[in-house]
């Protein structure tokens, strides 16, 4: 199968704007603690589970790995850039990047305790989703966990730099609920929904969501719980 033509646009913008994202983009314990708060217990979530290892998706200079592998999660990350790829191997050599795309991801079926997308699916246009949401699906092992944190909104952006640097990628943002009706269409239970309102550090609203992949491993609790920061 031919790739996607957004694709291009996605790796050679990254490659481009990669030096500086390192250099503009805080790290992972610099988040505000709602987030960290989520991914602390994303981890506990696929640690107790023991279902097998965490993806980070889109996974840029490996930051947000380094951070799950210290929260005592096996964790590996995957990025569409070579340049990224290269630069989270130099900062982390003890853990395992590769570069891929969402949307054809090598690993097996069912291999996966946890997938993390995190801020790394608003440059796929919404056609293409369901087939990315169906490849975390795959890979997720009965019993495992997504976690996907993003941007939401109701509009296409289409931006001349990023990080100061030209680019040509588009960004997508979508409403909360549209991304969730399109992970439970992809087969995945809901179970915890995270909303914050831009504001401070934030400056366009964004939100995470808990989902898992129905299996025989321990469940949580099945009721959907939802969190909203203003």
């Amino acid at each position: 199968m031919a790739e996607p033509s957004f694709l291009s646009a996605v790796r050679e913008s990254y490659d481009t704007v990669a030096v500086a994202y390192v250099e503009r983009v805080p790290p992972p314990t610099a988040l505000d603690p709602v987030s960290r708060a989520m991914l602390a217990g994303f981890a506990e979530l696929v640690r107790t589970a023991g279902l097998g290892p965490v993806a980070d998706l889109g996974c840029g200079p490996g930051r947000v790995t380094a951070y799950l592998a210290g929260l005592g999660v096996s964790a590996f990350g995957v990025d569409l850039s070579p340049r990224m790829v290269e630069l989270a191997r130099h900062a982390y050599p003890d853990l395992r990047f590769s570069e891929g795309s969402m949307t054809a991801l090598e690993t097996g079926d069912d291999e996966l305790g946890g997938v993390l997308a995190w801020y790394s699916t608003h440059h796929t246009p919404p056609r293409w989703l369901p087939a990315v949401f169906a490849e975390f699906h795959r890979t997720l092992a009965p019993g495992g966990y997504l976690l996907w944190g993003d941007y939401v909104g109701d509009e296409r952006l289409q931006p001349a730099q990023g990080y100061g640097r030209p680019v040509s990628y588009e960004s997508y943002l979508l409403p909360l609920n549209r991304v969730a009706d399109l992970l439970e269409q992809a087969g995945l239970v809901l179970t915890a929904r995270l909303e914050q309102e831009a504001g401070g550090r934030l400056k366009r609203p964004h939100a995470c969501l808990l989902a898992r992949k129905p299996g025989s491993a321990r469940r949580p609790s099945a009721n959907l719980h939802t969190i909203t920061t203003l």
